[in-house]
């Protein structure tokens, strides 16, 4: 009787101990545990440490193995490998390290609301494609080697999407009762593609293994397909011009995709793979590759002269009127109840090249510069050095930490604390530069005088600034996140 009472006596006690631990709440980034929470109390965030986030100084030897890696050749590269943002796997295929997978994240925010915004419905297909559909498209043989083929254990023969426009064109044909009213009809993913490249080279601008946004449209008529055309069009600059990025949309080839109409969005860049003219009179813009002569007049405004640059294409749009839906019959009841073929358009955007060609244009060459709304955090804070004259601001810093999540609160998860205080503020500031923090605040002499100050380190500007408490709360007040 006595050892059962002494096991209830146990168990009570460990059931009142869980009624005051915090649940956790997994975010997929380093925390700092906390405390247990007083019953009734307003919850405390935890802290994000630098100390804690998974990347590994052991990762970061950008030439610890050029075999997996292969030559370092650009800018973005270089910067993502050092700053631990990515890591080789194998040629053309990287491990995604927490970081960059954060910025990843947000950019995916960003179409989703540029996509929903014009209609668009996300969806989720299969990696894995049956050789029968790109057979009845004929595209199993045109791709050639770029497909990444296999046999299951049957003998079937699939392979890896490259794309997927014989996959969502079957799924539609298959919706018999699709009317008129219904149309247009918008459906996208954001996934993984693959894609087997002879070469891989310039990190995520050309590998095996990438993300991509594909959409897909079906519309009543030409015309309609048209104003789809233009209404993704129109979502894609507004989108580049929420990352400050100055794309070039360009006239393009169709290629293997196929269609009537096709255009490039491109980012200027040297280490471009694609050739572009471009005239500087009017609006004219194309890829060579469409050009069918070396004359420099602009065929449009017939006054201008095209001048020659380099391009990294972070999307592209096609018209493909019936190509795919004729072959699988995506059909809808017209006005008149009868059946009538839909006429379709697809619009691609490269997620990890957009990411990699911004770092690529925007960065210095000893740090990273993000477009403001995908870093991976907008704030770091910086405690002084452990043991030095000013190790007293070490507890300002954690409560400006602490300030920040309760007072702007579009910031929490976006601040972290540079813990590393065995480390001086230089090797700490070098760290915070590589990585590309759009604002790192040093917590030092000033915060301890009688009016705290604190140094404000705007990396996008370099421009440095000494800030009251409220000054700073006003500015990060205004930072926009996703």
């Amino acid at each position: 009787m006595e050892l059962t009472n002494h096991i209830r006596q146990r168990v009570f006690q460990r059931l009142c101990r869980a009624q005051v631990l915090p649940r956790s709440h997994h975010s997929g980034c380093a925390q700092h545990a906390t405390g247990p929470a007083v019953a009734n109390s307003k919850r405390i965030q935890p802290t994000l440490l630098v100390s804690r986030l998974y990347q590994p100084s052991n990762l970061r030897d950008v030439g610890q193995d050029i075999r997996l890696q292969g030559e370092v050749t650009c800018k973005s590269q270089r910067l993502m490998q050092q700053a631990g943002l990515i890591h080789p796997s194998s040629p053309g295929c990287y491990y995604y390290l927490p970081a960059i997978v954060r910025s990843m994240e947000k950019l995916v925010r960003l179409i989703d609301q540029e996509m929903q915004g014009i209609g668009g419905q996300k969806l989720d297909m299969p990696s894995l494609c049956s050789a029968d559909l790109w057979k009845t498209s004929e595209r199993w043989d045109l791709m050639g080697k770029e497909l990444f083929r296999l046999k299951d254990r049957h003998g079937a023969d699939y392979c890896l999407g490259p794309t997927h426009e014989e996959a969502v064109t079957t799924l539609v044909a298959h919706q018999t009762t699709l009317s008129y009213r219904q149309l247009p009809l918008l459906l996208y993913q954001i996934t993984r593609k693959f894609r087997d490249e002879p070469k891989p080279k310039l990190g995520l601008l050309r590998g095996r293994e990438f993300y991509m946004k594909d959409m897909y449209s079906y519309d009543v008529s030409e015309e309609a397909a048209y104003e789809t055309y233009d209404s993704v069009r129109q979502a894609y600059n507004r989108l580049f011009a929420r990352l400050g990025l100055r794309c070039v949309q360009v006239q393009a080839d169709t290629g293997n995709i196929g269609g009537k109409l096709s255009h490039e969005f491109q980012l200027p860049a040297d280490i471009g793979e694609d050739r572009l003219l471009v005239c500087g009179s009017c609006s004219f813009s194309a890829n060579v590759e469409t050009m069918s002569s070396d004359s420099t007049d602009c065929p449009q405004c017939k006054t201008g002269t095209l001048v020659e640059s380099k391009g990294i294409e972070v999307g592209h749009t096609f018209y493909l009127g019936k190509k795919y839906s004729h072959i699988f019959n995506a059909a809808f009841s017209n006005a008149q109840n009868k059946p009538s073929v839909a006429e379709m358009g697809c619009f691609g955007l490269g997620v990890t090249r957009i990411l990699a060609a911004a770092i690529e244009v925007l960065s210095t060459e000893e740090g990273i510069r993000w477009p403001g709304l995908l870093a991976p955090y907008q704030v770091c804070v910086l405690p002084p050095k452990k043991g030095s004259k000013v190790d007293d601001a070490s507890v300002l810093a954690k409560d400006l930490v602490h300030t920040l999540g309760e007072t702007v609160p579009h910031l929490r998860g976006e601040v972290v604390l540079d813990d590393r205080t065995q480390m001086t503020i230089g090797k700490r500031l070098k760290d915070a530069n590589r990585l590309g923090y759009p604002y790192v605040i040093v917590v030092g002499q000033g915060a301890l005088e009688e009016t705290p100050r604190f140094e404000v380190i705007c990396q996008q500007t370099g421009e440095t600034m000494l800030l009251s408490k409220d000054g700073l709360l006003d500015l990060l007040g205004r930072v926009e996140t996703v």
